[in-house]
């Protein structure tokens, strides 16, 4: 177990961590820009330091500054929280570098699975089941084949990113046409990846999702299964764990695809 732990975050999720800290007897070292020298999880944190002035972009997502309070602070730990850092590879390769353990996934998993098609190649390649759909389409007219190999209507997704940014229902090929240089405008300009990809569409679905946690030793177990379809333009609006109303053996037969991906 660690002494002392950094949490890259602010907010609520800052101060969840922080109580768990004080119930395994752990310091917490907060960091702030100084718009938020006021918040909450600096007054509930062991001690705090300041990130300087400016947005989100020169202070909670410095890696550089970040690391140098965690050496300076002691800290043998960084918490990145859910948002900024927690799913930069090249952050929790830093931290490994610097002799800082990342409480997170691997910098190897955060690359496999922050990209949705080396995700799926992953599940494919291992058995979990999955949708109908493509790798990464390079032109207009392979995702034209791929639409009608597939079947109308697909899904044209970007493969970075989320928060139902760079999605697209096509019904048809016209529309696929309308779509493919939009949505790949969209996965550049907003995650510096222009890739995309066909699913099958489900027009009447249930988004269920699965957390799981692993102790780094290979040792992972399922957290639930949460129901997250109450969403607007495919951003997730509310969340309800355990899900409602599932088919008998259904959460399980999930829970058991996580831990096997």
């Amino acid at each position: 177990m660690f002494d002392k732990l950094l949490i890259a975050n602010r907010g609520a999720i800052a101060c969840r961590i922080l109580r768990t800290l004080r119930e395994l007897r752990v310091g917490g070292v907060a960091v702030y820009s100084e718009a938020d020298a006021a918040s909450l999880h600096i007054q509930q944190a062991d001690e705090a330091h300041s990130l300087g002035e400016g947005p989100a972009a020169g202070t909670y997502l410095q890696v550089e500054k970040i690391l140098a309070v965690a050496q300076q602070s002691g800290a043998q730990a960084i918490h990145p929280g859910y948002g900024f850092l927690s799913e930069n590879a090249a952050f929790a390769e830093a931290c490994e570098a610097a002799g800082i353990a990342f409480v997170g996934p691997t910098p190897e998993q955060l690359r496999l699975f922050g990209l949705k098609h080396t995700a799926r190649a992953l599940a494919k390649q291992h058995g979990v089941p999955l949708l109908e759909g493509t790798e990464l389409l390079d032109s207009l007219d392979a995702a034209l084949i791929a639409g009608d190999e597939v079947g109308y209507p697909v899904m044209l997704k970007s493969t970075a990113g989320g928060g139902g940014i760079g999605m697209r229902v096509c019904h048809s090929a016209a529309e696929l046409s309308d779509a493919f240089d939009a949505v790949k405008r969209l996965g550049q300009n907003n995650f510096s990846d222009s890739g995309v990809f066909i699913e099958k569409y489900i027009q009447r679905a249930r988004h269920l999702e699965v957390q799981v946690f692993g102790d780094g030793r290979g040792e992972v177990v399922a957290l639930g299964v949460r129901d997250c379809s109450v969403q607007r333009r495919n951003q997730k609006v509310l969340e309800e764990t355990p899900a409602p109303n599932l088919p008998a053996g259904m959460a399980e037969e999930l829970c058991a695809a996580a831990i096997q991906l």
